[in-house]
This record gives C-alpha cells, sequence and structure tokens, in this order.
C-alpha cells in the first residue's frame, strides 16, 4: 500500500515538474515540487558502476574491488570512519545524521559489494561446491543492507521517487536470495513487486528517463516465468523459450538453469522416442544424447527461421552445431566399444550400412546442412552490406570486400564434398542429384563474386569470362530442375542471379570501353614515368609515385664498367751508369781437386 501511494505522488509531482527533474549520476540531491529533500538515482547509479567497473565482461571480482574503494572514500569524505588502524568501532547510518545523500549512497555501496560477492562465489561454485554456502551467506548480507537502505527512505527526508526506488532494489536483491535457495513462490512475489513498482516509475517518467526502468522490467520479466514453471505453470517453458530469442539469448544467473530446463524437458519426451526416419529408412535410436538432439532439432530450426537479428540467428546456428558435434560424438564412441557395429555393411545385404553407421551418416548430414545454412545466412548479410557500402564506410566500419563472400562459397562446396561421401549414400541417385544442383547452384554465386572481386581491379577480360561461366552454371540448373522443383526451394534464386549478371556485363563492357578511351589519352611530359635514376635527371621534374616507396630508383646499381687508365711503368736507366766497386778479393776461389786438396780440406788448411 505505502509503494502504491509513493507511486501516485511521484507520478504527480513529476508530471508538474519534468523540467525540473534533473537525474543525478552521484546520487546528489535534488529540489522542485518534491521540496527541498534527499534524493538518489539508485538504478542509474548501479547500472553505470556496473558496467564501467567489470560486469560489461562478467568480471564481478573488480566491481567488488571498485565498490570497497568507493566506500572508503565515502567513509572519508563524510568522516564516517569505523574506528582507527588499532581499533573497530562499528558505526551504522541512521535517521538523525541523514543530512547528505552520500549516507544513502553508502548503504547502498555495502549492499552491491555483498551482491558482487555473492555473484563471484556463484561463477566460483561450479567447480567448488562448498562455495554455495557462502554465497547464500553474501546475499543475506545483501538483502540486509538494502532493507537498511529503504528504512532509511522511509524518512520524510527523502523523497518520494527514491523511496519506491529502494523498495524495488529490495525486492530484486530478495526476490534473488529467495530463487538460489530454490523457494519459487516467495521469489515469484518478490520479482512481481519489483517489476510493478519499476513499470509504474517508467509511466511516471518521459521515454528517455524511462530507458532504465524498463530494461530491469526486462530482466525481471524470465526470472518470473521460471519461477512459475517451477510452481507448477507449463506453459511457461515456451514462454521462457521465446524471451530467450526476442532478448538474444538469456544472460546472468538464470541463463545456466533455463539452458538445463529446456534439456530436462526434451529428456522427459526422449523416452518415448525410439526411432527416426531419413530418406526412406526407419533408424533406431538408443542413444538419450542423440534422442535429446533429435527432438529439440525441429524447435532450434523454427527459432531460427523465426529470428531477424542476424547476431541471435548466428548464436542459434553455433548452439545447433555444438549439440550436433555432441550427438556424433556419442555415436561414434558407441561404434568403438560395440564391436558388431564396427564392419559398415550389415550381413547378407550387400550395399546396406549397419543402422549406427547410417544414423552416424544422419547426424553428420545434419551439420554439413546446418553449416551451409549458417553460411549462405552470412552470405546474404554481406551482401546487403555491399549494397549499403558507402554507409558503412560513413559509420566507421569495415568495408565487406567480394572476397568474403568468396570464401563463404568455398566452405560451402567443401560441405557439399563431404556429403557426396556419407557411408550409405552411394546408391541413392536423388540424393546424389540434389546435391549436385546444389553444387551448381553455388559454383554460380562463387564464380559472380569471383568476377565482381576482378572488376574492382578492372580486369575486364577475366570478369567477363567468369559472368560467362556464371550463366553456363545457371542454365544447367534451370535445365535439370524441371524435376527436383522441391530440392530449388531453399536455394538462392537463379533467374534473378542471371537478370543481375546480364546487367554487370553491361556495365563492365561501358566500363572496359571508358578504361580503353583514358588510357590512349596522351599523357603530359610531368606525368610520364622516365626509366632513368634520379641521379641522371636532377634538372629535369618528372612526376614519379615510385620515388616515395621503398623500390625508388635513385641509382644505377650495381654500377657499370668504366674505361681508367693503366697504371705508369717505371724503368731504372740510371744503373747502367753505375761503376760497381771490384769484388775479386771477397769472392772464394775454387778448391784445387786431387790428393793434396783433399788432404788439406781434411785439415782446414785454406790457400
Amino acid at each position: 500500500m505505502a509503494a502504491m501511494e509513493g507511486l501516485q505522488a511521484v507520478g504527480a509531482g513529476m508530471e508538474e515538474n519534468k523540467e525540473n527533474e534533473r537525474p543525478g549520476v552521484g546520487g546528489g540531491a535534488k529540489s522542485g515540487a518534491l521540496g527541498d529533500s534527499l534524493g538518489l538515482e539508485i538504478l542509474q547509479i548501479i547500472k553505470e558502476s556496473q558496467q564501467q567497473h567489470g560486469l560489461r565482461h562478467g568480471d564481478f571480482q573488480r566491481y567488488r574491488g571498485y565498490c570497497s574503494r568507493r566506500l572508503r572514500r565515502l567513509r572519508k569524505t563524510l568522516n564516517f570512519k569505523m574506528g582507527n588502524k588499532h581499533k573497530f568501532t562499528g558505526k551504522k547510518v541512521t535517521v538523525e545524521i541523514l543530512s547528505d545523500n552520500r549516507y544513502l549512497l553508502l548503504v547502498l555501496m555495502d549492499a552491491e559489494r555483498a551482491w558482487s560477492y555473492a555473484m563471484q562465489l556463484k561463477q566460483e561454485a561450479n567447480t567448488e561446491p562448498r562455495k554455495r554456502f557462502h554465497l547464500l551467506s553474501r546475499l543475506r548480507k545483501a538483502v540486509k543492507h538494502a532493507e537498511a537502505l529503504g528504512w532509511l527512505c522511509e524518512s520524510d527526508r527523502v523523497d518520494a521517487k527514491t523511496k519506491l526506488e529502494a523498495q524495488a532494489y529490495m525486492a530484486y536483491l530478495t526476490g534473488m536470495l529467495h530463487f538460489e535457495q530454490q523457494q519459487w513462490k516467495e521469489a515469484m512475489e518478490s520479482f512481481n513487486k519489483c517489476k510493478t513498482i519499476y513499470e509504474k516509475l517508467a509511466n511516471a517518467f518521459t521515454e528517455e528517463q524511462a530507458v532504465l526502468y524498463n530494461q530491469r522490467v526486462e530482466e525481471i520479466s524470465p526470472n518470473i516465468r521460471y519461477c512459475a514453471y517451477n510452481i507448477g505453470d507449463q506453459s511457461a517453458i515456451n514462454e521462457l523459450m521465446q524471451m530467450r530469442l526476442r532478448s538474444g539469448g538469456t544472460e546472468g544467473f538464470l541463463a545456466e538453469k533455463l539452458e538445463s530446463l529446456i534439456t530436462q524437458t526434451r529428456a522427459k519426451k526422449a523416452a518415448t522416442m525410439s526411432e527416426v526416419e531419413w530418406r526412406g529408412r526407419a533408424i533406431p535410436v538408443k542413444i538419450d544424447k542423440v534422442r535429446i538432439f533429435l527432438l529439440g532439432l525441429a524447435d532450434n530450426e523454427a527459432a531460427i527461421a523465426q529470428t531477424e537479428n542476424e547476431e541471435t540467428k548466428e548464436r542459434l546456428f553455433e548452439s545447433l552445431l555444438s549439440e550436433c558435434r555432441d550427438a556424433i560424438q556419442a555415436v561414434r564412441e558407441e561404434l568403438k566399444t560395440d564391436p558388431k557395429q564396427r564392419d559398415h555393411f550389415v550381413e547378407g545385404e550387400q550395399g546396406k550400412v549397419s543402422n549406427l553407421q547410417y544414423l552416424h551418416s544422419y547426424l553428420t548430414y545434419i551439420k554439413s546442412s546446418t553449416a551451409i545454412k549458417r553460411n549462405e545466412s552470412m552470405a546474404k548479410a554481406l551482401q546487403k552490406a555491399l549494397l549499403q557500402q558507402q554507409q558503412l564506410v560513413d559509420d566507421g566500419k569495415r568495408t565487406p570486400r567480394p572476397q568474403d563472400l568468396i570464401r563463404l562459397y568455398d566452405i560451402i562446396l567443401q560441405n557439399l564434398v563431404e556429403l557426396l561421401q556419407l557411408p550409405g549414400l552411394e546408391e541413392d541417385k536423388n540424393f546424389l542429384k540434389e546435391i549436385g544442383m546444389k553444387t551448381l547452384v553455388y559454383k554460380a554465386y562463387r564464380c559472380f563474386f569471383i568476377a565482381q572481386s576482378y572488376v574492382l581491379v578492372k580486369k575486364w577480360s577475366e570478369a567477363l569470362v567468369l559472368y560467362d561461366r556464371v550463366l553456363k552454371y545457371a542454365s544447367e540448373v534451370q535445365a535439370q530442375a524441371g524435376a527436383a522443383k522441391k530440392s530449388l526451394k531453399d536455394l538462392p534464386d537463379v533467374q534473378e542471379l542471371i537478370t543481375q549478371v546480364n546487367a554487370e556485363k553491361y556495365s563492365l563492357q561501358a566500363a572496359a570501353i571508358l578504361d580503353a578511351e583514358n588510357t590512349n589519352e596522351v599523357e603530359s611530359p610531368s606525368q610520364v614515368k622516365n626509366s632513368k635514376p634520379l641521379s641522371e635527371c636532377l634538372e629535369t621534374f618528372c612526376l614519379d609515385p615510385s620515388l616515395v616507396t621503398k623500390q625508388a630508383s635513385l641509382v644505377h646499381f650495381p654500377p657499370g664498367f668504366q674505361p681508367i687508365p693503366c697504371k705508369p711503368l717505371f724503368f731504372d736507366l740510371a744503373l747502367n751508369h753505375v761503376a760497381l766497386p771490384p769484388l775479386e778479393d771477397k769472392v772464394e776461389q775454387k778448391a784445387k781437386s786431387g790428393l793434396t786438396g783433399y788432404i788439406k780440406g781434411i785439415f782446414g788448411f785454406r790457400s
């Protein structure tokens, strides 16, 4: 009742004084029709603090550190210290000292710090279950601080809007505590109270000011439906799945619970599933993981078809591919453990593979087909971006190129080749024909974008040849489409491609003619590129863009050979006129031969 009365009061006050109302990010006091009272933008403060200090990336520890530092600064500024270095003296914010809105902010930061610690423990409790007890303790602490904030805001010094926001904040934290304790009825009541207050506040403000309140209502709605499902409302699961699609994925502490709930719901239905039929053959399904995947396949495909947001569609594709890989892995493990299923073919039936191997082929077909649909969806998005290329450039985003589309179609063609190699489908002529037609269609689109990439670099002849190849592929598809029109429903329109190629060919011919005329024009002497290096034409002006690159032609290198004069020869002519002194007395005479000479030589006699 107090909340409803406050809603009426704040609504009347806001209608009269919208111009005087100024939302305070730091929680400043406000004046106007509400009187000179204290005010605090509780939801705006916590949202901005969370986004700027870690919660944008799910880092609760960083946000908890920010709350602790801000509490320290507030206590120091307000001279509201809890003792000194040697002794702790507990203090509580009371109504008597409530002279500044920063006292309210002090209690709010206490609650946020306890809540962020609880969410941090929730992340760590996945590997350490004992931390769940600490998690509940911190949530109770956060609720206690939120109740203290609500009690302080009941004072006459606080304006009506802050009172309502404090009650909504307290109801939100209380609902989270009951949610973790699996007290679904109490949690649903608290979340409904919080939702009601925020809806009324959103109606009392302008559209710009009510954005935060509406966002909070959207965050709370899945929690309410989850509680309703656990109470006994079986229709809530469908609403939860629709909410997940509209919002692009559930976030926060509800995400894991919702995924687990969807898996459990499918597991209950999987107990009645015994076989699946594919291409005229019934396949018994005995693996629970494969049953769950096949039951959810139709829902996932319908969800992808209904989604218009590209990011949400990409996320759903990735989720479906991940589940398909897990199912394939389960079948592979079964093939390894069962010796009877290791042989591909059934005894007595030539060319027919075993049931488990055929199931593996079916799941592989689903995986490859989903990958083809995902790449085709990405290709359509890139084609739209190419048409709006100028707008993307103005927005500062990366400009898409035809090469990006070529890569996507290469992957699609590779997936089609893998489909042709699936065991058990070698003799299925309809399947082979269908894959052949899909291959022709995607080859045509691949050639088209290769031609466009050649057009960008002004290779006119190559582009024209590729356009003719596109028309060839498209005509083959149309020739074979008579008996297989059903298989063309999910493929891109070939007739539209033919029309576009014919238009591009005329544009290409015109561009080629204009480019040829431009090249035949006489260039000015300053624009003619000279093959001489810069060192040989220093006195003439030449516009050569290569001079500012790494391949600038400055000098001839290596330098060429040049003739040089030989080194002169010097002749010593003075030697012919020099009289040398006689040296006969110093020249040793030749020893005489014979016995006398021999004896003299023995005894060392010299003449």
